[in-house]
């Protein structure tokens, strides 16, 4: 996969992983984390979130007048999403639609909309190289917003984004301040030890030559262009909410504007 090269961001959307929890056990620090951003991926039951923590999300979300996107997932409770699985892309196009048409129906309770759709683990990654299961969410969106559209995050390059623009849905690409990159500009698999940075330093300054310079150092030490309108700040890291904090200021002082995307 070859990386997408652009010219650096002016304004760069903030969106995180939310309502990654499910009955009594909780992961992420939603409300702080939505002081933050201005994109919030919520889970939609699949590998994380149940109908409460969907609704409370939600309403949290547009009171805040936070962009509410729907993460969908591999159904995959057990393993947070992050298992490969092998779906038909029929079977899975039509649970891509029922978890956007659940979310749907909370964020409109709260007053707001399903603004975007975003896969998670597992899938997220299935999709960047393999064109039947990105087709299949591409389907799954089609499905589940009609001729309007939605449009999807992706990593730039991948067949996600080209199946979604193909299919005339706007493909948003975006980038990762935490996670490592390699020299054909994919994410490192987490299982791969250093595929996630924990040092908060180096990442703002990730963050910040991401949306200003268009570029991140690849796990090999070479540079590697990057293309985004939308950084994620992953919502399931420790000390996430203060991470995001400190992001969202040093973009602000690198001149960087700070929008949900158009």
């Amino acid at each position: 996969m070859a990386s997408m090269i652009t010219s650096p961001a002016a304004a760069i959307d903030l969106n995180a992983d939310l309502g990654e929890g499910f009955g009594r056990w909780t992961l992420t620090d939603d409300e702080a984390l939505l002081s933050v951003v201005t994109s919030a991926n919520v889970a939609c039951g699949f590998h994380a979130g149940d109908p409460s923590i969907m609704r409370r999300v939600c309403e949290l979300a547009a009171a805040r007048g936070v962009r509410i996107g729907a993460q969908v997932s591999y159904r995959d409770l057990a393993g947070f999403g992050r298992r490969a699985m092998d779906v038909p892309a029929r079977e899975l196009a039509a649970e891509v639609a029922y978890q956007i048409g659940a979310l749907e129906v909370f964020a409109r309770a709260a007053g707001s909309r399903v603004s975007y759709v975003k896969p998670h683990g597992a899938l997220y990654n299935r999709t960047v190289h393999d064109a039947e299961q990105a087709g299949a969410v591409v389907a799954g969106v089609r499905l589940a917003a009609g001729e309007a559209g939605l449009p999807v995050l992706g990593l730039p390059g991948s067949l996600l984004l080209a199946a979604a623009a193909e299919a005339g849905l706007e493909a948003v690409p975006e980038a990762f301040a935490d996670r490592a990159y390699t020299p054909a500009g994919t994410l490192v698999p987490r299982g791969t030890p250093g595929a996630v940075l924990h040092d908060p330093d180096a990442v703002v300054a990730r963050a910040v030559r991401m949306a200003s310079r268009g570029e991140v150092t690849a796990s090999d030490g070479s540079p590697v262009r990057v293309s985004a309108r939308s950084l994620c700040l992953h919502g399931d890291t420790p000390g996430a909410a203060g991470l995001a904090v400190r992001v969202r200021e040093a973009l602000g002082a690198a001149g960087v504007r700070v929008e949900a995307f158009a």
